[in-house]
């Protein structure tokens, strides 16, 4: 049997955070939380995950510098940008580290389920391309 996806989920709102983890995992993924960059950052250098859904706007350490720490650690990993704001210059500045999606806040949660799926089926493929 295959183990769940993990999926790590870092933002600072409580509310959203527990809101997508508990559909996330009725889905069947493994979830890890974080509420900030640096919290998050110690979690990824410990456990092995699929996929990073990372806020833009937190305390402590935002998304952009928590992207570019990441990426420190792990090139390839997909990450998903959390955002309220429909034009975020800070967008742009993460995009210049490698993202896989954006994922709008307080939209249909079943749209992240899409994303997940789309981005986690093409992350596999190249993995397997790499392989051979």
């Amino acid at each position: 049997m295959d183990s769940p996806i993990r999926v790590m989920v870092i933002d600072d709102e409580k509310d959203f955070l527990y809101t997508i983890e508990y559909w996330l995992k009725s889905k069947g993924y493994s979830v890890v939380t974080a509420n900030n960059g640096q919290e998050a950052m110690e979690t990824i250098k410990k456990e092995p995950l699929d996929i990073i859904f990372l806020d833009l706007h937190m305390p402590v350490m935002d998304g952009v510098e928590t992207l570019k720490n990441i990426r420190q650690l792990n090139k390839d990993i997909p990450v998903v940008l959390i955002t309220a704001y429909a034009s975020d210059e800070k967008v742009t500045a993460a995009e210049k580290h490698g993202i896989a999606g954006l994922f709008y806040k307080y939209k249909d949660l079943s749209e992240s389920a899409n994303l997940i799926e789309t981005i986690l089926r093409r992350h596999k493929g190249l993995k397997q391309e790499e392989a051979q």
